[in-house]
């Protein structure tokens, strides 16, 4: 019987600190967490995360030209051609791959 009181007192213990860390704090100890800008959201940096509230700074403009380049009249086209294995669910299949330019 002793052990059984002397476990009750004990989880009696345990639970009025549970529920002791679990209370509300005070006005001064919320104040001095908004102080030291920990626990308050309004004393937050005062970095925001909304694009739009966000100052837009000036990119630099890229002129991109195109490659395109019609090829004479005696160009001749190159070819570079190989198998590869493809691994797929139905399982490995070999594919034909080519790369060809002009020259």
């Amino acid at each position: 019987m002793l052990r059984v009181a002397s476990g009750l007192a004990l989880g009696s213990v345990i639970l009025a600190a549970v529920i002791g860390g679990m209370a509300p704090a005070s006005a001064e100890s919320r104040d001095h967490a908004c102080i030291a800008g920990v626990g308050c959201p309004e004393a937050k940096s005062s970095e925001t995360n909304e694009f739009a509230a966000q100052t837009q700074t000036k990119r630099p403009r890229v002129t991109i030209y195109p490659r395109h380049v019609t090829p004479g009249p005696y160009a001749k086209r190159q070819c570079y051609s190989w198998l590869v294995t493809e691994y797929r669910v139905s399982g490995p299949v070999i594919t034909p791959q080519m790369r060809c330019w002009w020259e």
